[in-house]
């Protein structure tokens, strides 16, 4: 059974007994999930995005976005228009299988993990995460990687509060770091 038929048949009706919620409606879930890598490297070298949006598209398992800079910076040599990163949304099947992915199998990849932190929350429901490397994720070969690189992943959820968005997370079953 995969995390989203759990988060319906089980997850869904124990959190509008706990948190007694007046529908089945109220119970906070996954919005969306953004993956979202800036390289810094591509002000020297535009192969950079290239490189970064193919393996956060093998990541993903989507077709990625490139971010393009809005304001030119002199002192970083940055001119508007050049692309500095790129980004994806997933949303529905996509986002609950990325989440899965993530807490069993790219997570317990990062060497000495004690647990992801419950300070990274916004005050409306999202999470915020910040990977180091992106060769957690098994899809990626350590080989063919030029350089490893950093990875954000925001996730959106449509909790109102950082306690609800703490809970669903935590019974989804992320692993945050004992008090």
């Amino acid at each position: 059974m995969g995390l989203k038929e759990t988060y319906l048949k089980k997850i869904r009706p124990e959190m509008k007994e706990a948190m007694k919620y007046a529908s089945i409606m109220a119970v906070p879930r996954l919005d969306k999930i953004v993956l979202n890598m800036g390289i810094s490297k591509a002000v020297d070298d535009k192969k950079f995005v290239d490189t970064a949006a193919d393996e956060l598209s093998l990541i993903a398992g989507q077709r990625v976005q490139k971010t393009l800079a809005k304001k030119a910076i002199s002192n970083f040599k940055i001119r508007q228009g050049m692309p500095l990163g790129c980004k994806v949304t997933l949303r529905g099947n996509r986002a609950y299988e990325f989440l899965e992915r993530l807490i069993y199998v790219a997570l317990p990849r990062v060497r000495d993990f004690q647990g992801i932190p419950r300070r990274s929350f916004d005050g409306k429901g999202n999470y915020n995460l910040g990977v180091k490397e992106h060769i957690i994720f098994p899809e990626i070969s350590y080989e063919k990687t030029d350089m490893v690189k950093g990875l954000n992943i925001t996730i959106g959820t449509t909790a109102k509060t950082n306690e609800e968005a703490l809970e669903l997370l935590s019974r989804l079953g992320l692993p945050f770091r004992k008090k």
